[in-house]
Parts: structure tokens; C-alpha cells; sequence
């Protein structure tokens, strides 16, 4: 396969911090790469540089097999898009954002009416042309942002946590069109994500980030084969919790985290292991619900992020859960900080890594 980017000894400095610090990775054509790693790893640097939109403090970047330099670097930001975690709209139409990139390029009226078109197909968003792009909800708004991007089909999509804080529906949307982009155009992905979930089941690469380096690269397999151990550490991700398995029968194995919480799970694996639940598997409640859900923990909210249409809460249940209600479901249950709820999540919804 054909290496489309390539970072060769790049580190960025601002100022007395040191963002990425001897970095050399190679991109490949036509896949998806996702950057795994807590806040302040790198991962957003090292998009910015691979948007052309920074240049390192050391090192080089090639695109194409060409090192970027003061003279091309505006022909090669024709061939790479990023789109930021926090969107970014026009106060216009959804149509008028999507057009706005291939207007500053001076592309055709017809082309541009037929982009936009398909981008917006791509993304699940016909017929929403002509609505405000600031009264959509979050949700929509990042998927017109990432409209925007494949409107001018780039060779590379760069995607900084492009699902983070989102509903499910809109996250599983997004989700499908990175792999839908990249199946069926061949377009090259890099995203940043710190989803265990997310970085398991849709890349062909995992690059680990800690410190401004990358310390771990390969397959998705591999990498949560080897580190699955030490993938809290190396992930620090919300709802990832290192702890000792042991089958308890029926096809169950009990993991202990600590704390007094011991969590089921259908994975049949014993000794030390790390596990993952996604913030959008737990069901909060005031009360305890009968389900099939195995299970079940009494806590108190902690914190509470108000994201719009979504609420970001922590849960205090022995350890800290990130949980993810509706607008409307946080206001109907009354819940403030300190308020004891409800968690419950089946065995099946565990990841053990």
C-alpha cells in the first residue's frame, strides 16, 4: 500500500511546552487511522500538521512523497481536510456551510450544487438544505461540519473526537459514514478519538499517544492484545477500568475493579485484564429498574456537563461512570448534583480489552 503522509523526527513546541516530541509515522493510502490517547497527548497537534494549518518546530512532513515546505504548502492544503471537535457554523443555511469550502476554491455552480448534494446524501441529511445550521442540534451540526469536509474530496479526512459528547444516534450515523467515505471513495481517515469502542471496532490501525509520542502502532487486534493490561494508563478514557477476572459460570465472568465493584461480563478471559463500557450502554434511573441487565450499581452524580441536546453526567458508584442521558430525561428525572440514581448495563454491552 501506498504511503500518503509521512512524519519523519516532527516535534512542535509552543513556547515552554513540548506538544509532540519526535514523532515518525506513516500514513497509508486509503485507511483509517485512529489516534488513541488522554487529553493533552498530541492528538489534535498532530492533526493541525497534518492540515497544514502549523508547521513542526523540528522535523518534516511529506504528502505524496513531497516534503512540505513554504512553497506548496497551499497546493498540498487543498488535499486535506480537518474537521475540530468543537463545530464550527456559518450563521446561514445548512446548504450555504456545506458550499462555503468549494466557493473559496472557485469551484462551478453546477459541481457545487452537486457536492453539496452528495455530502449531504453521505451524512443523512437530505431535505435540510435550506434550515439555519445553528438551530440544528448538536448532533446534525457536527454532521454538517463533517459535510463540509466531504464536499471537497480531499485524499485526507482529519477528525478530531468526531463523535465526542454526542447522542447515539448521531454517533452511530457518524460513525457510518467515516467507514462508508473510506469503503467506497478510498478516502484516507485519521481520527482522534479516545472511544475504546470506537477505536477497536472502526480502524485498520491503532497509533497510541501519550506525552507527544506515539508508544504503540498495529492492528487494532494487536494492540488491545498486548496493552490490554495498561490500556488504562495509555487511554485514561472515561468508563475504562483495570481490574481481575474470573469465570463465574454460564458463560459469565466476573471482573473486580475495586472499590467493591465487580463487574459481569460475557468475555470468557481470566487474570488481569482492563474493560470498557460505553457511556451510552448505561441506563440511568432514580430508582432500581427490572431488567435483564446484570448490572446494577447505586450512586451519586458528581458532575454534570450540559452539552445541549445531551447531558454528560459522572456517576459516583465505587468507582466513577460517565453516563449520557437526554436533555429531556435529565429534566424529567430532576436530577442535580448529588442526587443518588441508578446504574444498570448488561454484561453483553462490556468490552474487555
Amino acid at each position: 500500500m501506498a504511503i500518503l503522509a509521512e512524519l519523519k523526527d516532527v516535534t512542535k513546541i509552543y513556547g515552554d511546552k513540548t506538544a509532540l516530541k519526535n514523532v515518525n509515522l506513516q500514513i497509508q493510502e486509503g485507511e483509517i487511522l485512529a489516534l488513541l490517547g488522554p487529553n493533552g497527548s498530541g492528538k489534535t497537534t498532530l492533526l493541525k500538521l497534518l492540515a497544514f494549518l502549523e508547521a513542526p518546530t523540528n522535523g518534516e512532513i511529506k504528502f505524496q512523497g513531497e516534503i512540505i515546505n513554504a512553497k506548496n504548502i497551499e497546493k498540498m492544503r487543498l488535499q486535506s481536510t480537518l474537521v475540530f471537535q468543537k463545530t464550527v457554523l456559518f450563521d446561514t443555511s445548512v446548504y450555504n456551510n456545506v458550499a462555503y469550502g468549494l466557493k473559496i476554491r472557485r469551484t462551478p455552480r453546477e459541481a457545487v450544487d452537486t457536492e453539496v448534494r452528495r455530502a449531504l446524501r453521505l451524512v443523512r441529511l437530505e431535505g435540510f438544505e435550506r434550515q439555519p445550521a445553528k438551530k440544528l442540534s448538536g448532533g446534525e451540526q457536527q454532521r454538517v461540519a463533517i459535510a463540509r469536509a466531504l464536499a471537497l474530496r480531499t485524499k485526507l479526512l482529519l477528525l478530531d473526537e468526531p463523535t465526542a459528547n454526542l447522542d447515539p444516534k448521531n454517533a452511530s450515523i457518524i460513525e457510518d459514514v467515516i467507514a462508508t467515505v473510506n469503503r467506497e471513495y478510498e478516502t484516507t481517515v485519521v481520527m482522534a478519538t479516545h472511544n475504546m469502542f470506537q477505536a477497536k471496532a472502526l480502524p485498520h490501525r491503532v497509533a497510541l499517544m501519550e506525552e507527544g509520542q506515539i508508544t504503540e502502532m498495529g492492528e487494532p487486534a494487536e494492540i488491545f492484545g498486548k496493552l490490554s493490561k495498561n490500556l488504562v494508563r495509555f487511554a485514561a478514557v472515561e468508563n475504562t477500568f483495570a481490574g481481575t477476572a474470573k469465570a463465574a459460570g454460564s458463560g459469565i465472568t466476573i471482573v473486580d475493579v475495586g472499590n467493591g465493584v465487580q463487574v459481569e461480563v460475557t468475555a470468557q478471559k481470566q487474570g488481569e485484564v482492563s474493560i470498557f463500557v460505553n457511556p451510552q450502554d448505561i441506563i440511568l434511573s432514580k430508582h432500581v429498574v427490572e431488567s435483564s441487565a446484570r448490572n446494577v450499581f447505586k450512586g451519586k452524580i458528581i458532575e454534570i456537563k450540559d452539552l445541549g441536546a445531551v447531558v454528560k453526567l459522572k456517576v459516583d458508584a465505587g468507582k466513577p461512570f460517565a453516563v449520557q442521558v437526554t436533555k429531556r430525561s435529565f429534566n424529567e428525572m430532576g436530577l442535580n448534583l448529588n442526587s443518588e440514581v441508578y446504574i444498570a448495563f448488561k454484561a453483553s454491552s462490556v468490552q474487555m480489552l
